[in-house]
């Protein structure tokens, strides 16, 4: 695959353009495209975009910080990279690669399930490394893997909520789309591993491998479970009704990601940053709230702040920059959303993440935008 010329990139926008560049078709479907037509993988950039910030002025921003907190430990802006399955599609360094660059930029990386690289090496680069769970059917095996991870060295689990099976998306299902030899499911083996690389002909290997594997049976037993199985903070990850906040923060979780998973599963999801407003009300204050979905830049970090959030979760950029520059090219785009959110913050009359978290903000829709 062709790798992207670093001194060439402005904004994310080039970032993605450069690995559409660099990357097979398919392989490109498969880390971009959402479900069914789409609208919510749409939706989430459009809700950002529908976001206007009522800016301050007269404020004395010469020291102005993007530094956070985020689960207890400092970070040097409120963004952490979110689960994202098999990066060695893209690098044949892989989730090593981006956690690297992740401990570079002072935010966390989190270790998916179906991470290419086991937990114990990406954990061994050192940073702050979560790890995302996703409830298997074999129940001693999910919390075997959470004790894993733990032994490991991380430092937060992430129950991801919203996959009792995977969506329907198109793009793979046109594709066939299976995992090439050299990448497996690191934390998973035997049959349930082995069928992400089976093409069916009729649709995705990768939405066959994880029928095998994934419960469609996680309830709220399970976030209770895995609560009195760790001691580290838990997230629970694809919340949208400010019901289920409530419940999650009730349950034990230390914090909730307001996400329609990219738009890759029900199509028709709202998107998170539409969803985040009622959910921080709704939890006051009782845990973290999180938000992912379509965040392409630092303004939209400053937007989500403003709207609530903690912090932002980024999933497909930073596998952009890994398809493009490998680690170098992760690094590219940590580096852009600190210098974006820095100037972004300054802009709005912000010397900090807690300042940014004060502004008004006002939804306008297209229409009445023309």
């Amino acid at each position: 695959m062709r790798r992207a010329d670093p001194t060439a990139v402005r904004d994310l926008g080039d970032i993605e353009r450069a690995a559409a560049a660099a990357l097979p078709p398919e392989v490109w479907d498969f880390i971009s495209g959402g479900s069914g037509r789409e609208r919510s993988l749409t939706a989430n950039r459009e809700a950002f975009d529908r976001i206007y910030i009522a800016s301050r002025v007269l404020r004395d921003v010469s020291r102005c910080t993007t530094d956070a907190t985020l689960l207890g430990r400092p970070v040097r802006m409120p963004v952490a990279i979110a689960p994202v399955a098999y990066h060695r599609l893209v690098h044949p360094e892989g989730e090593l690669a981006t956690a690297r660059a992740a401990k570079a930029a002072g935010v966390p990386f989190t270790v998916a399930t179906l991470s290419s690289v086991p937990v114990e090496e990406v954990t061994a680069v050192g940073g702050s490394v979560w790890f995302q769970l996703y409830w298997l059917r074999e129940r001693r095996r999910s919390l075997d893997l959470a004790r894993r991870a733990e032994d490991a060295g991380c430092e937060a689990l992430m129950l991801t909520v919203d996959v009792p099976w995977m969506g329907r998306r198109l793009r793979d299902v046109r594709n066939g789309f299976a995992l090439p030899g050299h990448v497996r499911a690191a934390h998973l083996d035997g049959g349930a591993a082995s069928a992400a690389h089976r093409p069916s002909g009729n649709g995705s290997a990768v939405a066959a491998h994880t029928a095998e594997a994934f419960s469609p049976a996680v309830t709220w037993s399970c976030v209770r479970e895995l609560r009195a199985a760790t001691r580290i903070p838990l997230v629970v990850k694809g919340i949208l009704a400010p019901e289920d906040a409530v419940r999650a923060a009730e349950l034990g979780a230390d914090a909730v990601v307001v996400s329609n998973h990219g738009g890759r599963q029900l199509d028709g999801a709202l998107p998170g940053v539409d969803a985040l407003p009622e959910v921080v009300d709704s939890v006051g204050g009782a845990c973290e709230v999180m938000v992912d979905g379509g965040v392409r830049g630092g303004t939209d970090v400053l937007k989500a702040l403003a709207s609530g959030a903690d912090a932002v979760l980024v999933g497909r950029p930073p596998v952009w920059g890994l398809a493009a520059a490998g680690e170098a090219g992760v690094r590219q785009v940590l580096d852009l959303l600190a210098d974006e959110l820095h100037d972004a913050m300054g802009l709005a009359g912000c010397a900090d993440v807690g300042a940014a978290g004060e502004l008004r903000t006002v939804r306008i829709a297209e229409h009445a935008r023309r």
